[in-house]
C-alpha cells in the first residue's frame, strides 16, 4: 500500500494495493504549478472534438453524487456553444456531504489537477468564464495561490473567479451554486431548467464535481481506453473514497471502482465480524446491513442492494445502534434542509422526530408505520433531494434493521439504553483533517 500520511494527526491517504494513483500524490506535499507541470500538466488542448470523444469513450461518472455521465454534460453545453451562446464551466468544490474529505483534499493538495480539469472542460464546451465554487477555506486559499501562480507564469487561458459560501449541506446542490454565483443565497432553485439550460447569468452551464473535473487531465493525456483500463464495464477507473467509522482515524483511499468490500475493510484494519453494516454515498443513500460484506464498491453492485456509491463516502456501522445512527442522520436533514419547501421543511422534521422517539424507548408501532408512509410518500418533493435523502434513511433503517426497529419499540436496545447515541454529524471529517 502506497501511503501518505497527512501532517494533522488522523487522516491517513492511500492508495488500494496494485492501484497506480491518478488522483493522490504519493511523493507527499502539496503540488505548485511547476511540479504540476513537471509532471505533464496543462497540456495544450489541440481538439476540442477529440477530447471530448476520449472523455465519452472513458464512461466517466460524476463523483458529486449522482454518477451522471460527464460527457453528456459536456456534450450538451458545447452544443450551445455552437449555436453561438455563450457557455460557463463551475467547478463544485461545496463538498457539503459531513462524511466526505475528497474534494477539499485535492483542493488543498493538489489545486492545479482541479484546475486543468476546469481548463479541459472549458475547452471542450468553448467557454471564456470559469468558477471555482468552495466554502472551505484552506481550499479556497490555496486555489487563489494556484490561480496567482497561474497569472504570474501567463497560463490565462480561461477568466476563472473563486467563489467562497458558508458551508450547508444544500449548499452543493447544483442549482444552488448557480443562486450564488449569480449573487443570490446558497441554496436549491426549482428545476427545470437546469444549469446545462440557464445557469450562470442566465448562460448554459457545466457544472462539475471537483473530482470529476480531476480525472480531465488523465483522460486527455492517455485516453479512453486508458481510463477504463481499470474498474467495471459500468464504473470505469479508479475513485476516491472516504472511509470512517469503527473507532478508527479517518482515511481517504483511492481505489479502482468494483474494489471488494471486504478488501476496503481489509485496508482499513477493521474485521468483518465487527460490521453491522454501513452508509454508503454518504448520508444520501441511507444505510445498508451485513449484506454489505458480499458487494463491491461499483454503482451496480450497491444500487443492487437498496444503496448507492455517490460521493464515495463508506461510514462503517459498529458498535453504534442503527436506529440510533438513523436519528441522527434525519436530525441533521431536519436541520439543514433549506427552509424553502414546506414538504421537506415539516417531512424532515416529522421523520427526525419519530426516529428519536424509536430511538430513545417511546416511540409505538403506528409511529413505525407513519415512518414507512412518510419514506413513499414524501419522495420526489421540493427543490433539491434533502427530503429524497431522509426517506432513505428512514426506508433503509425498516428495510434492513427489523430485528433493532422491534428491539427499540420492546425497550430492550443494550446500546441506546446507555445512551450511547452518535453525534449530531455521525461519521463527519472534520475539514481540519485535510489541512
Amino acid at each position: 500500500m502506497q501511503e501518505i500520511v497527512e501532517p494533522v494527526p488522523g487522516l491517513t491517504v492511500a492508495a488500494a494495493p496494485g492501484c497506480v494513483p491518478r488522483l493522490l500524490r504519493m511523493s507527499g506535499g502539496d503540488e505548485d504549478l511547476a511540479a504540476y507541470r513537471e509532471a505533464g500538466g496543462y497540456r495544450r488542448l489541440h481538439s476540442a472534438d477529440a477530447v471530448l470523444a476520449e472523455v465519452r469513450r472513458s464512461g466517466l461518472l460524476g463523483r458529486g453524487g449522482a454518477a451522471f455521465p460527464i460527457a453528456v454534460k459536456l456534450a450538451g453545453v458545447r452544443d450551445a456553444g455552437l449555436r453561438g451562446r455563450e457557455t460557463v464551466v463551475v467547478a463544485n468544490g461545496e463538498e457539503g456531504e459531513p462524511a466526505s474529505i475528497k474534494d477539499k483534499w485535492l483542493m488543498r493538495h493538489r489545486p492545479h489537477l482541479v484546475l486543468d480539469g476546469l481548463r479541459l472542460a472549458a475547452g471542450i464546451v468553448g467557454a471564456r468564464r470559469a468558477y471555482v465554487y468552495v466554502s472551505d477555506p484552506a481550499s479556497a486559499r490555496r486555489v487563489d495561490a494556484a490561480l496567482t501562480e497561474l497569472d504570474r507564469a501567463g497560463i490565462a487561458e480561461i477568466a476563472v473567479e473563486l467563489v467562497t459560501v458558508d458551508p450547508a449541506y444544500v449548499a452543493g446542490e447544483e442549482t444552488a451554486a448557480i443562486r450564488a454565483i449569480n449573487g443570490g443565497p446558497a441554496k436549491p432553485s426549482d428545476k427545470p431548467p437546469r444549469p446545462f439550460q440557464q445557469g450562470v447569468d442566465g448562460l448554459p452551464t457545466m457544472v462539475g464535481n471537483v473530482e470529476t473535473l480531476a480525472h480531465l487531465p488523465f483522460v486527455q493525456r492517455h485516453g479512453g481506453a486508458a481510463f477504463r483500463s481499470v474498474g467495471t464495464a459500468h464504473s470505469p477507473g479508479t475513485f476516491l473514497a472516504t472511509v470512517t467509522g469503527a473507532g478508527r482515524p479517518p482515511a481517504l483511499y483511492e481505489l479502482p471502482h468494483g474494489t471488494r468490500f471486504a478488501d476496503l475493510l481489509a485496508l482499513h484494519g477493521v474485521a468483518p465480524d465487527q460490521v453491522r453494516g454501513a452508509m454508503t454515498g454518504g448520508y444520501f443513500a441511507g444505510m445498508v446491513d451485513r449484506s454489505v460484506l458480499t458487494a463491491t464498491l461499483d454503482h451496480e453492485s450497491l444500487r443492487a442492494l437498496g444503496s448507492g456509491l455517490g460521493c464515495g463516502a463508506i461510514s462503517l456501522i459498529t458498535a453504534e445502534c442503527p436506529v440510533a445512527v438513523a436519528a441522527a442522520v434525519l436530525s441533521y436533514f431536519d436541520r439543514e434542509n433549506a427552509g424553502q419547501c414546506g414538504s421537506c421543511f415539516n417531512g424532515t422534521a416529522a421523520m427526525a422526530a419519530a426516529a428519536t422517539a424509536l430511538r430513545d424507548g417511546t416511540a409505538t408501532a403506528a409511529d413505525v408505520d407513519r415512518l414507512r408512509r412518510w419514506s413513499v410518500v414524501l419522495r420526489g418533493r421540493g427543490a433539491c433531494a434533502t427530503l429524497d435523502g431522509a426517506a432513505n434513511a428512514t426506508a433503509t433503517l425498516l428495510a434492513r434493521f427489523t430485528a433493532e426497529v422491534t428491539a427499540h419499540l420492546e425497550g430492550r436496545c443494550p446500546t441506546c439504553a446507555r445512551g450511547v447515541h452518535p453525534a449530531e454529524r455521525p461519521f463527519g471529517v472534520e475539514a481540519a483533517s485535510a489541512s
